[in-house]
């Protein structure tokens, strides 16, 4: 729970380490994935990334100024203050060029690039955009939870097994209508369920929850 202190936000230590770690994995994909960091041996880039998502989730969720950052991520006042000034766009035109770096630049991520890129990663978390990764594998372990419990809600498992690999967010009907066509989702044809959903749908977690507020409206238990 945050508790209001002042004019800041005491840290809500899980709530902060979760989206930390979403704002880092969507960072990744920004830069195309840790097969494109390998490949550009830049995988020591990482770190960098992961304090700059902690600096700017400090600042834009609890309002944290520059010298606690700075404290709370083993920084200097001023390596904050870069990060949080960095400019989204001129982060992600070098990471578009990293080409025409030298190999010695490659290997080295500067501290407003890695501020650039968290920023605009914790923009697209915030829109409901998260890593795609992220994504998979918690469709993946939400569907094999489901199964374990012998599928105490089977269209929910037929729901995730139909929608694997899919987009998020999903910002209409059309993408469902064709993934759950032709299924039953208690009763109802899945085409008919996919269009009476509110949109957009973030998460595979939403997703089941709008189905089952849907049928709920329809009166099927």
């Amino acid at each position: 729970m945050i508790i209001l202190t002042g004019d800041t936000l005491t840290i809500d230590e899980k709530g902060l380490e979760r989206l930390v770690e979403r704002v880092f994995f969507k960072s990744i994909d920004l830069l195309g994935g840790l097969k494109k960091l390998a490949e550009y041996r830049t995988l020591t880039w990482l770190p960098s990334l992961a304090r700059a998502a902690f600096a700017v989730v400090l600042r834009e969720e609890y309002l944290k100024p520059e010298d606690e950052i700075a404290e709370y991520v083993g920084l200097t006042r001023n390596t904050v203050r870069n990060i949080l000034r960095a400019d989204p766009d001129m982060a992600m035109y070098k990471i578009q060029h990293l080409d025409e770096l030298s190999e010695e630049e490659k290997k080295e991520l500067k501290v407003h690039t890695a501020g650039g890129v968290a920023k605009l990663a914790y923009k697209l978390v915030k829109e409901g955009q998260d890593s795609q990764t992220l994504l998979d594998f918690c469709h993946a372990m939400a569907g094999e939870a489901l199964q374990a419990a012998s599928c105490e809600s089977p269209w929910a498992y037929l729901v995730l097994k139909h929608t694997k690999g899919i987009d998020y967010p999903i910002m209409d009907s059309s993408v469902l209508e064709e993934r759950l066509g032709g299924i039953q989702i208690k009763g109802l044809d899945g085409t008919e369920v996919a269009k009476g959903l509110l949109y957009p749908i973030k998460t595979p977690a939403q997703l089941l929850h709008e189905i089952k507020e849907y049928l709920q409206s329809k009166g099927v238990q």
